[in-house]
């Protein structure tokens, strides 16, 4: 308390001229109608400036929270694009004869709580297992594109064989052309794949689309890979042709997991002509 004293004694010349000069500031502003609006403004607009900063921090904050309702919608909506019949009448789902209607696809909404893109062989966890209905062999995917096929299964959780994984393999196709080729990573940058396999007699130029070709049980046609970033011709062979992905492989929240229905009708029909 001493201290205190003896600091406001010291500085009491300093201290009378600082309460002067808010008083002067006070009576201009409270006189002059101008002085005031000025003030009154410049209150506001630092006023707002704060009120804004912590609205963006609150909207940062949910933005976690609002990108989950977001892929859980895009789920909703790709099941609900699979049925196959074009219109369903008055939009009631609850009048829909699940014996009518056939899907050849389901899409499970999932998150990445591990994600590795920088060794050989990288895989990602999810955040669903067996309890959710989820399985191997399934293709992962998010808005951009692929992301992997699942491999191992738990209750809760499963790894996804990124396609940044040496031995990772796709079926993919140019998005104009009936041409295919399967996907691969010479392990080197995780935004670049390369498309191997292709036929010389596809014609193919820098920016092209790549998708996936549909040839197989795990990915329907059409899921966005990315486009041609260059490529090289040896021998009328392609000796490489490089991907630059859609996705960001180092950033990966929410995923989708797609069931196809007939797989196992499938493989079983293709093994039973194998075996004749």
């Amino acid at each position: 308390m001493q201290q205190i004293i003896s600091f406001l004694y010291k500085n009491k010349l300093f201290i009378l001229f600082l309460l002067l000069e808010v008083l002067a500031i006070t009576f201009t502003i409270q006189s002059h109608s101008f002085h005031k609006s000025k003030f009154v403004n410049s209150a506001n607009f630092l006023s707002g400036g704060i009120y804004n900063r912590i609205n963006n921090f609150k909207e940062f904050l949910l933005l976690k929270k609002e990108n989950e309702r977001l892929n859980e919608e895009n789920v909703y909506l790709k099941n609900l694009l699979n049925l196959q019949e074009k219109e369903i009448i008055q939009h009631d789902l609850t009048s829909i004869d699940s014996l009518k209607f056939k899907r050849k696809y389901s899409y499970t909404s999932a998150k990445v709580i591990n994600n590795n893109f920088r060794k050989n062989n990288n895989y990602l966890t999810i955040d669903k297992g067996s309890n959710q209905g989820i399985g191997s062999d399934l293709g992962v995917i998010n808005s951009k594109g692929i992301i992997g096929i699942t491999k191992s299964i738990s209750g809760n959780y499963a790894t996804v064989l990124s396609i940044l994984n040496v031995n990772s393999r796709i079926n993919a196709k140019l998005l104009n052309s009936d041409h295919y080729g399967s996907l691969s990573w010479d392990n080197n940058d995780y935004n670049v794949v390369q498309l191997v396999d292709l036929p010389i007699q596809a014609a193919i130029y820098k920016g092209d689309t790549v998708v996936t070709g549909g040839k197989s049980t795990i990915f329907p046609e059409g899921i966005p890979i990315g486009t041609i970033k260059d490529f090289k011709t040896v021998n009328n062979n392609y000796e490489f042709i490089n991907i630059q992905l859609f996705n960001d492989m180092s950033s990966i929240g929410f995923v989708q997991v797609i069931k196809n229905f007939d797989k196992i009708e499938i493989k079983t029909l293709e093994e039973k002509s194998a075996n004749e």
